[in-house]
């Protein structure tokens, strides 16, 4: 058996690098990574570290829906947030420590969640994930994005104002939010410096 090296065109992803020798090959392959990438969410969702005073728990579904949505790209990455999503509302256990279904006070960083993994995989194609500063300032990106409907959401659904759900549901988090960008600041550089296709 044969291993067809990929052809990368400009604004290649990581997942580009997994090779596809035919069409229907990379459909299955582009198949297997969204519900990878959905699995991996909902794995890392169950790391989840309650929050004194606040509804919403530290958790690592944020860190690994970026991961999902630099690796896979805009496309690949929307498709695999939208199956964690709907697949937790139709009942799959796999949100925050396990809860299932819509609604909720902590939905909103779904949802946020799912355009972030969009907007990190279309910076990603614009090489916002193969150095140090730019990796950093992708993070940084989606990050925002989660906050930005999380928190409106949380305001939202709890009846509290919005200055007390940014104490309590994006304010406690930002300490993590920096460890983690470290963190991917490390990994997604180093992947592709590893795979010798440096941007």
């Amino acid at each position: 058996m044969s291993t067809v090296a990929p052809t990368l065109r400009p604004g290649a992803v990581l997942a580009d690098l997994l090779p596809a020798a035919t069409a229907t090959r990379a459909r299955v392959r582009d198949a297997a990574l969204v519900a990878g990438g959905a699995v991996i969410t909902g794995i890392a969702a169950q790391i989840a570290l309650p929050v004194p005073g606040s509804p919403v728990p530290v958790t690592g579904q944020t860190f690994a829906a970026l991961l999902v949505g630099a690796s896979l790209g805009a496309r690949r990455g929307l498709a695999s947030l939208a199956l964690y999503a709907l697949a937790g509302i139709a009942g799959v256990p796999w949100f925050a420590g396990g809860a299932a279904g819509a609604g909720g006070a902590t939905f909103g960083y779904v949802l946020g969640m799912l355009l972030a993994a969009t907007a990190v995989g279309a910076l990603a194609r614009r090489g916002g994930d193969r150095g140090m500063l730019r990796t950093a300032a992708t993070m940084f990106a989606g990050n925002a994005v989660i906050y930005a409907i999380g928190v409106p959401y949380l305001a939202l659904s709890t009846g509290m104002s919005l200055d007390r759900a940014v104490a309590v549901g994006m304010v406690p988090f930002l300490i993590g939010d920096a460890l983690k960008i470290a963190l991917a600041v490390g990994a997604l550089p180093t992947a592709w410096k590893l795979a010798g296709r440096r941007g």
